[in-house]
């Protein structure tokens, strides 16, 4: 499974950006996706993520701000990232998980919001 993250860029303090995540190779075992972030000297974090039944799961400090959504093919994710904030800042991390527990993660996109 290969993905390829793309979205991200700088914006101001309550813009928006939508973050896309293609997803290629043998997705039948593929349970569900998601999109993590790592600010610089922080851990990688949980932003949301999307069942292959259409759960949606958000981490508390994008509830309401952002939305994750996937193509018809399940082939590619989005996060529409809303009311932006600096804090928001970080490298965003495209993941895949099989029903086997086994994870993909794409290199990452960054995502700057100024003050």
């Amino acid at each position: 499974v290969q993905l390829q993250a793309s979205g991200g860029g700088l914006v101001q303090t309550g813009g928006s950006l939508r973050l896309a995540c293609a997803a290629s190779g043998t997705l039948s075992r593929i349970n569900a996706m998601g999109w993590y972030r790592q600010a610089p000297g922080k851990q990688r974090e949980q932003v949301a993520r999307i069942t292959s039944g259409g759960t949606t799961n958000y981490a508390d400090f994008v509830q309401g701000r952002f939305t994750i959504s996937r193509d018809n093919a399940d082939t590619t994710v989005y996060l529409q990232m809303n009311s932006l904030k600096p804090e928001d800042s970080a490298v965003y991390y495209c993941n895949a998980e099989r029903r086997d527990s086994i994870s993909y993660w794409g290199h990452g996109t960054l995502v700057t919001v100024s003050s």
